[in-house]
């Protein structure tokens, strides 16, 4: 009998990897998703004869006993929450009830209902934020610079003491920044490949961005979901960074996507103020040895790989755009 799993944020970039990989595995996935007025299923759209998903919210509570109930499931993955950092100073109560009260309110579902079920929870490098030493590794202590951050640092923590606590199987991965075609447009490294096409194709001139000097250590979303998927594998319970061990900074992404479609980033590439963060991360880079170790994990996508495949499928998508819209017009 197929294992089953349940994961919330299973329509983002990270549920969509994740259900592709369980299903491969052949595991029964299921998805929570929010009640929505428009339809946010775009990444899954090729997987929704496969899956079954059910409707609830991290912020009521009720909703995910009903689910745990109906499912009953061995594996919880909770990907869900509000996930741009930017978009955390401006609601900075939203981000506390979804990235962090919610981790608590799935954790006490899965007490009262599935106290068998492994549960991963999704942690951030923004916890770490301004950075106490380099690379940062399990033992790091975390100074969050965004309410993004702390309100993950709390999850990451209500994790740990639920899984010493209760003794439930909790995990939780602090996945460092991790991207793929299916990233959303207003995250930096989207924002510059999309645009990238754009110009490539002659539909814009100029790229506008913040800070240039941020460096990060970024990966391939799909590398990512295996590691997620390992920890709930292990025989005890533990904290994995998940990293490539190498960050390039947000100028670096620039000249590679550039590069790769032969232009020059810096006759595109305007500074805007308008950007900035009120207290920015200048650099994160993670050691993930720990999880090359226990969990036998190395990312397969190397950092050029990763811009050059964002790269050209914002290319095929933008000109798909571009044929249908003079489809549209020719009809």
């Amino acid at each position: 009998m197929a294992r089953r799993a349940l994961i919330t944020g299973i329509t983002g970039q990270d549920g969509s990897y994740l259900a592709e990989f369980l299903l491969q595995q052949g595991y029964e996935v299921h998805g929570m998703v929010r009640r929505s007025s428009t339809d946010h299923c775009q990444r899954i759209s090729h997987l929704l004869d496969q899956i079954k998903l059910h409707q609830g919210d991290l912020t009521d509570q009720l909703s995910l006993i009903r689910i745990l109930e109906e499912v009953a499931p061995e594996e919880v993955y909770n990907l869900a929450a509000q996930s741009f950092v930017p978009a955390s100073f401006q609601q900075p109560l939203l981000t506390a009830e979804m990235t962090g009260l919610g981790v608590t309110r799935v954790l006490e579902a899965i007490r009262q209902v599935a106290p068998e079920a492994r549960f991963y929870q999704a942690s951030s490098s923004e916890m770490f934020g301004s950075v106490q030493q380099t690379p940062q590794d399990e033992q790091t202590p975390f100074w969050p610079r965004s309410p993004y951050g702390v309100a993950k640092a709390y999850g990451h923590w209500i994790t740990v003491n639920y899984r010493e606590s209760y003794d439930l199987f909790a995990v939780s991965g602090i996945l460092f920044n991790h991207e793929s075609p299916r990233r959303g447009l207003e995250f930096v490294t989207r924002k510059i490949t999309d645009t990238v096409a754009r110009i490539k194709l002659g539909l814009q001139q100029e790229l506008r961005l913040g800070n240039l000097e941020a460096s990060r250590d970024w990966g391939f979303a799909g590398d990512y979901v295996r590691a997620m998927w390992s920890m709930l594998q292990q025989d005890k319970p533990d904290s994995f960074v998940i990293a490539t061990g190498q960050s390039h900074s947000v100028k670096d992404f620039c000249r590679h996507a550039f590069e790769h479609v032969d232009l020059v980033w810096e006759d595109h590439v305007k500074v805007d103020p308008e950007f900035f963060r009120p207290a920015d991360v200048h650099t994160l880079r993670g050691n993930p040895a720990k999880a090359q170790r226990l969990l036998d994990w190395e990312p397969e996508v190397n950092f050029r790989q990763l811009v050059e495949m964002m790269v050209d499928a914002d290319l095929v998508r933008v000109q798909q755009e571009l044929a249908g819209e003079e489809t549209e017009v020719s009809g």
